[in-house]
């Protein structure tokens, strides 16, 4: 029996039961869509973040305090960066510009209105470094950070939530009580990571810590250097300048951090690929699921289709036609429940980019594997029906009820 006769008789077969069939095939169905969907958000998350994080520049690092050790215990109150390391970190040859910043929440109002919001000590530098732009307003100058000047820079939401649709510029807020002048409003930019600058408050960094938080030292320091080749080697050179600067012994270890992009980029993509693969494994249990039901519809249609069975042997036929036929109407089964469940899987997954504002990304690899996997399962699940089928005695096939 040529490939093609096996192919119309095991479609003729399977038409013969549409409604079987058809629930037969709606397990793939489920599955190959659930696991597309979950690989597909899964690498929608990777682009979103990526792209968030491409857009403030690979070139960027930032250096925060690290926990120092003292003795086998790692304490948590950490106040090792200062303006003067800043400065210093200026001064490397390859280091563009420097943002040293301090982090602080308080209570802000506006007649009426209140909230609570991250208030960011920065200075001059920090908007370019970060790649924020204003929609209205001017930013602070070197004149405000020296004079201590009580000005601010609002975020989006910041500017909704104490304004609405009035203009923010020019008007007086209170943070923690003291009145300050609100200079401009910054471009909405969304999350990132686990912040948002839609939320945030700049004040000059020198206000920020003589007048509103009493503090000396800063939370980070953000800094571009000026190639993405050379980031490495500030790197290593910012690493050595604070060792330095903090008299730390060959022996102990850093009291600071200093990270990449490169490395935020990676460490992200690592969460995201874990948070994926497990996704997608549980959504493979479905089609754990859909090629059980394959099996066992097969192996009742092989109980149903016994006379069947026995005369295409008496007429000639051979076991492995036998074998032949009920794998391909086993692994047609399972490939037609691939394919539609890969379109539903497309549709779920831009329903769902839609909704989560990311980008709609079906991978190849994610079609290559449901297709891979929908025959597999066919011919996996199929063998058993089939051989059964193949070893029935033509005989006494021919003389079942």
């Amino acid at each position: 029996m040529l490939l093609w006769e096996t192919l119309g008789t095991a479609w003729k077969a399977l038409g013969a039961s549409k409604l079987r069939t058809a629930l037969t095939t709606l397990g793939m169905v489920i599955g190959v869509g659930a696991v597309v969907t979950m690989l597909a958000m899964g690498e929608g998350a990777r682009a979103m973040v990526e792209g968030k994080i491409r857009s403030l520049g690979t070139n960027l690092l930032s250096v925060t305090p690290g926990a120092p050790a003292r003795g086998p215990v790692r304490t948590g109150s950490v106040e090792t960066l200062t303006w003067d390391d800043a400065r210093a970190i200026a001064e490397l040859r390859e280091v563009a510009r420097v943002s040293p910043e301090s982090m602080g929440s308080a209570q802000v109002r506006y007649l009426a209105k209140n909230m609570t919001s991250g208030v960011v000590g920065a200075t001059v530098p920090y908007l370019a470094v970060h790649s924020y732009d204003l929609t209205a307003g001017t930013a602070f100058s070197d004149n405000d950070l020296l004079a201590r000047r009580r000005v601010a820079i609002i975020g989006a939401n910041v500017a909704r939530t104490l304004f609405g649709n009035l203009s923010p510029v020019g008007e007086r807020i209170q943070i923690k009580g003291m009145s300050f002048k609100v200079l401009g409003v910054l471009e909405e930019k969304g999350n990132e990571g686990f912040s948002s600058p839609d939320d945030q408050i700049l004040v000059p960094l020198s206000t920020h810590q003589a007048a509103l938080f009493g503090r000396d030292y800063l939370s980070s320091i953000a800094l571009q250097v000026a190639s993405e080749e050379a980031t490495s080697r500030v790197q290593t050179e910012i690493k050595r300048l604070l060792r330095l600067r903090h008299r730390l012994g060959a022996s102990a270890e850093d009291d600071f951090d200093v990270r990449s992009q490169q490395e935020m980029l990676q460490v992200m993509g690592q969460v995201i690929g874990i948070f994926t693969a497990l996704l997608g494994s549980v959504a493979a249990v479905s089609l754990l699921v859909g090629g059980i039901g394959i099996m066992n519809i097969m192996l009742v249609s092989v109980g149903e289709r016994t006379r069947e069975i026995g005369l295409r042997m008496a007429v000639g036929a051979r076991r492995r036609n036998i074998l032949l036929q009920f794998l391909v109407e086993s692994v047609i089964v399972s490939v037609a429940g691939g394919l539609v469940g890969l379109g539903l899987g497309a549709v779920g997954a831009a329903g769902v980019a839609s909704v989560a504002g990311w980008p709609m990304v079906v991978p190849v690899y994610a079609v290559v594997l449901a297709l891979a996997t929908s025959f597999g399962v066919g011919l996996v699940f199929g063998v058993s029906p089939a051989r059964r089928a193949a070893r029935l005695d033509p005989v006494e096939a021919l003389l079942h009820e």
